[in-house]
């Protein structure tokens, strides 16, 4: 025989309510006492309440987003008869008015059959972008502040080595996983990445028209594993800035109508990289690169610029050694040379090598702003958009300027935003002075 059973909130402390962040069981579940039943989450920390009865969910009485209190409803189970001998106290034994209920059998029976809480555990349910084994995730031997920080990452605890006592799982555990799965590639997890990301859909475009496919070249292929990698791994900080250039750019043109025959062009890009060497030596922290453990910080005593280079096959960074030695007219020369054999396939992997920062120049194609990506291991990338003339207010009047947009991405785990704030400020002074440059 069988009775319907209210499971409430039991005691949850200080708090006068708390909010349901996820429901972890479906109506016709067979759950075991203990099992949990929802995650609630208050301003301090999540818990999981679990079910004071054995039995078969019937109802839910509750939704995720709900704010419940002690003494609420959660669910609605259909307990066993033997759950239900169980649940009674010792002190009742009175068989003379429960002959048939054999309460010392049904004690037996209900203790030596732990295993079947695995077989019966409720399905969590995980957000839509991870897929998480549920029986294994529930079973995990951690705290629910610690399942609450895995699903929020999309990491199955039931691929996690526990390092507490006992096998606990704890943070730092979830948190190697992640960093394991980022530097190794990791494996899959039921057909998605190992962080529990479901794989692109398949999809055949064909149906809808008419289509082409063209195959990748390498540099597409290697430059979007890359840029992949450091996206993910890279906690990017964006800053941006506008650099006054209106004199640079007169000073510039003057300079390729005195070096013309010699066959030298200035750029604006020649002047950037100087100014950018010399930022990398008043703000060494730009000048770096993490070691992969993460542990230490290598600073760099040499001044090695990147520049990306459009090539009809894609994009490539070549790397102009010494740019703090080297003058104008070296580095434009230098410049178009490397710009060449990257257009004609020539660059060497040692032309790609040992930068200190790169440089994304998109002037002269056009845009207004963009945020590059770290070129990692590099800690920092500038990126440069065409120069617009813009009304500039002088402290009486607007004065029309010649403004170039900068876009200074940085690695937030190096740099912090008041720093990113003074390296692109300093860089903008240096480009609106070309006389500072020589300092």
């Amino acid at each position: 025989m069988s009775e319907m059973v209210e499971v409430k909130v039991p005691d949850i402390g200080d708090f006068d309510s708390v909010e349901i962040i996820e429901i972890l069981v479906s109506v016709g579940d067979q759950i075991a006492e203990e099992d949990s039943l929802i995650t609630v989450e208050s301003d301090k920390a999540s818990m999981e309440i679990p079910s004071s009865h054995a039995g078969t969910v019937k109802e839910i009485k509750v939704a995720i987003g709900d704010s419940i209190s002690e003494g609420a409803t959660v669910v609605v189970l259909e307990a066993s008869a033997a759950a239900a001998v169980v649940e009674e106290p010792k002190k009742q034994e009175a068989p003379e008015e429960q002959p048939q209920k054999q309460p010392e059998i049904a004690k037996v029976e209900t203790k030596s059959e732990p295993a079947p809480v695995v077989e019966t555990a409720p399905a969590i349910r995980p957000s839509p972008t991870a897929k998480i084994d549920p029986v294994n995730f529930k079973n995990a031997h951690a705290s629910p502040s610690v399942r609450k920080f895995a699903r929020e990452l999309g990491v199955d605890l039931s691929k996690v080595e526990g390092s507490g006592r006992s096998s606990r799982i704890v943070k730092d555990d979830v948190q190697a996983f992640v960093k394991r799965v980022l530097t190794t590639g990791g494996g899959s997890v039921n057909g998605g990445s190992a962080l529990g990301v479901e794989p692109m859909p398949e999809i055949d475009f064909s149906q809808f028209g008419e289509v082409e496919t063209i195959a990748l070249s390498k540099i597409n292929k290697l430059t979007g594993k890359f840029l992949h990698r450091n996206w993910v791994t890279i906690p990017h900080i964006t800053q941006f800035d506008e650099a006054d250039i209106t004199s640079l750019e007169t000073f510039r043109k003057q300079l390729n109508k005195e070096y013309e025959r010699e066959g030298v062009k200035f750029t604006m890009l020649s002047f950037i990289m100087k100014a950018v060497a010399a930022g990398l030596k008043k703000y060494p922290r730009f000048n770096s690169s993490l070691e992969p453990s993460g542990e230490n910080l290598i600073l760099k005593n040499y001044f090695n610029v990147g520049v990306a280079v459009d090539t009809p096959d894609g994009l490539v960074v070549p790397v102009i050694r010494d740019v703090d030695k080297k003058s104008l007219v070296e580095i434009s020369l230098e410049l178009r040379e490397i710009s060449g054999k990257a257009r004609d396939k020539k660059l060497k992997p040692s032309d790609m090598q040992g930068g200190s920062m790169s440089i994304s120049s998109l002037g002269g194609i056009g845009g207004t702003k963009f945020t590059p990506i770290v070129n990692a291991p590099e800690v920092a990338i500038l990126g440069v958009s065409r120069a617009e003339m813009k009304p500039v207010w002088n402290g009486s009047e607007f004065e029309p300027k010649l403004m170039c947009p900068l876009c200074l991405s940085y690695d937030h785990r190096v740099i912090d935003g008041a720093d990113g704030a003074r390296f692109i400020t300093y860089v903008s002074s240096l480009l609106a002075d070309a006389r500072r440059l020589l300092l």
